[in-house]
């Protein structure tokens, strides 16, 4: 049975505002950068029925919780708990087309099946993290182990600018994904401890227990946290502790940590205090072009390798510029692609709201539009500012070659320098 959420009657009013709070002028951004249709934005806005996944993603760019705001129903109209959607949610992302990219699939699940583990899984957006992250955390739920997914980009403002809040936040929203009832009132010391301690307790004598199952806490975007030194340090150090103390105590040998990040770690940690130079490192990779000859079968496209390899020349491996080319051959038909190819890096091409998207954050950082443009005007690698290299990096634009960059793939080349050349005249 397939599921929908809509917004509660007195919370329409609410994500309303939360538009505008967010710097969104119109609803037409807002869609563009999600990547969804208007239609679908405009439904939620206005407490109609959208699809599980789209409710999720518009909810999380709001920086909502979408459990607080949602109204859970069937098709058959009859009111559904919170948990049989996060059931069926994970079951549907499943069973969405997959390649895997072996051996990291085996490598995080065998991981997590050790007592106190902790993975750390670095990409770009937009290549797969949480495909990966799905996969393996339904592959242990099966097992009997809970699952709490925490995305730190619901943390607003407020949150990563006080330490105090932001434990306050992280422990609530983790106990919320668990299923177990906020006690944090009973365990938080305001007068005599600090919110380290008390959310290790709150963990250690509350919510491993209650869980009655070794957890995997996996948390997403957490380089969220490293422009806000304080709460960072403070959090990800809190991380380490408790990976180390997993290593000794039993009760902590229960949590199984994934932590999931797009850039490299900018902020400075002690080597001691950092879960970044522990556990199992995975860092994804573009597809092979064995892996998008799969991907486009799964798709239903019996393609060559010449047209794959002509596609690739584009976009590279890219996941998700894949993932859409082959999903406008199936409707299209494969004589679609030399179109494709040509009015791709335009504005006219169907990867113009994705790249218009990434136009605008190039906008609002003049010095980061030099930088690429730097690196899309160079025949060879170039070196930037380490802080250029990774933000550039986390969105995808560029890819690494030791200490210098170069662009990503095609389409980036000849969209961005067009319009760079023109902004920077």
């Amino acid at each position: 049975m397939s599921r929908s959420l809509r917004v509660r009657p007195d919370c329409i009013q609410r994500v309303k505002l939360a538009v505008k709070r967010n710097g969104y002028p119109c609803q037409k951004y807002l869609a563009e950068e999600l990547l969804i249709s208007l239609s679908t934005l405009n439904n939620y806005l206005n407490g109609r029925a959208v699809d599980v996944l789209n409710f999720q993603e518009i909810s999380e760019r709001l920086g909502l919780d979408w459990r607080e705001i949602a109204v859970f129903e069937d098709n058959s109209n009859g009111k559904v708990s919170p948990e049989v959607v996060i059931t069926d949610c994970l079951e549907e992302e499943c069973s969405l087309i997959y390649v895997e990219r072996p051996p990291i699939e085996q490598s995080c699940y065998q991981a997590l099946l050790r007592p106190a583990a902790l993975i750390r899984i670095k990409a770009p957006r937009r290549m797969g993290k949480t495909l990966l992250i799905v996969r393996i955390m339904s592959q242990l739920v099966q097992k009997g182990y809970r699952s709490a997914c925490l995305n730190l980009h619901l943390a607003n403002r407020t949150d990563l600018t006080n330490v105090d809040q932001f434990f306050k936040w992280f422990c609530i929203s983790v106990g919320q994904s668990l299923g177990i009832p906020n006690q944090l009132a009973q365990y938080w010391d305001e007068e005599f401890s600090t919110s380290k301690v008390d959310c290790t307790e709150y963990f250690e004598k509350y919510l491993l227990p209650q869980a009655g199952s070794p957890v995997v806490l996996c948390l997403d975007e957490v380089d969220r946290v490293f422009p806000y030194r304080e709460v960072a340090s403070e959090f990800l150090g809190l991380l380490r502790a408790w990976h180390e103390r997993g290593k000794v105590e039993k009760v902590w040998k229960r949590l199984r940590l994934v932590v999931v990040h797009s850039t490299e770690v900018y902020i400075p940690l002690n080597i001691n205090e950092s879960p970044f130079n522990v556990g199992v490192a995975i860092e994804l990779p573009e597809f092979s072009l064995s892996q998008v000859l799969e991907l486009a079968q799964q798709h239903g496209q019996d393609w060559s390798q010449a047209a794959v390899e002509q596609l690739m020349e584009m976009v590279g491996g890219h996941p998700y510029l894949l993932e859409q080319a082959f999903c406008h051959c199936q409707i299209n038909g494969k004589d679609s692609l030399e179109q494709l190819l040509q009015a791709a890096p335009t504005d006219a091409g169907i990867y113009a709201n994705y790249l218009r998207h990434l136009w605008r954050i190039l906008q609002q950082q003049p010095d980061l539009a030099e930088a690429l443009l730097k690196v899309i005007n160079a025949d060879c690698p170039v070196r930037l500012e380490p802080m250029q290299a990774y933000k550039l990096h986390s969105m995808g634009l560029v890819k690494k070659q030791g200490n210098e960059v170069t662009p990503s793939c095609y389409l980036y080349r000849q969209y961005f320098k067009e319009h760079l050349s023109q902004e920077l005249r």
